[in-house]
This record gives C-alpha cells, sequence and structure tokens, in this order.
C-alpha cells in the first residue's frame, strides 16, 4: 500500500475552503500548504513551497499520472496542485478562489512527482 492512497479523498473534504496566501491551516490554504497539508495527514512530510515540492518525491511523467501525485506549474515553478485522474486536480488556486477541482491542460504545465 503506498503512502499516497487514501490522499485524494482527505483533499475532496477541502472542496470550498477558501485560499490564503501562506496558510496550511483546515480552514484555509495557499498552493502548496494545501498539498502540505494533506499529504501530512498521511504522515508524509512537504515543504511549503511548491518550487520544493516538486524535488520531494519520485518524478512522474505526464503520461503516467496517478491520483495522488502532485502537478507543478509555471517557470519558475509557482504553483502545485494534486492529481485527481482524468487530466483533473484539485487545488488551491488564488487570492479570491478556494479549493476546487480544474483541469491540469493550463498551458503552464511543468512536471510532477509522486511523494
Amino acid at each position: 500500500r503506498s503512502p499516497r492512497s487514501g490522499v485524494v479523498q482527505i483533499a475532496m473534504k477541502y472542496l470550498g475552503s477558501p485560499y490564503q496566501w501562506a496558510s496550511s491551516a483546515p480552514g484555509s490554504f495557499d498552493c502548496s500548504g494545501f498539498t502540505m497539508f494533506v499529504y501530512a495527514q498521511v504522515g508524509v512530510r512537504l515543504d511549503h513551497s511548491s518550487r520544493a515540492q516538486i524535488d520531494q518525491g519520485e518524478r512522474v511523467g505526464r503520461a503516467n499520472l496517478q491520483p495522488g501525485d502532485l502537478v507543478f506549474f509555471g517557470s519558475p515553478i509557482h504553483h502545485v496542485g494534486m492529481y485527481i485522474g482524468g487530466g483533473q486536480m484539485i487545488h488551491a488556486p488564488h487570492s479570491g478562489d478556494v479549493v476546487s477541482i480544474d483541469s491540469i491542460d493550463r498551458g503552464n504545465y511543468a512536471g510532477a512527482c509522486r511523494p
């Protein structure tokens, strides 16, 4: 059983939570705070930085993404979400938004890792 089993179900509990820059609390999150918080629930420690998180797991090719993998965006990397399958991710998008499900086809896809 991999450490990421169950992380997508945990993440889904926080749909609708408000975005808050630099936050990783159960009430509000920024993008890396969200992935850090969810992974902590299954005993996996991640840094509170999307740029750091891409190096905190095995790199995964886009064709081999599995639910729970982290997907990264930007150059330099400035955003992270959690892949949930079907070309979709759950993430804390930006100020004024809430944790939501969106496509990973944003045009600035930078890579993925499996913590």
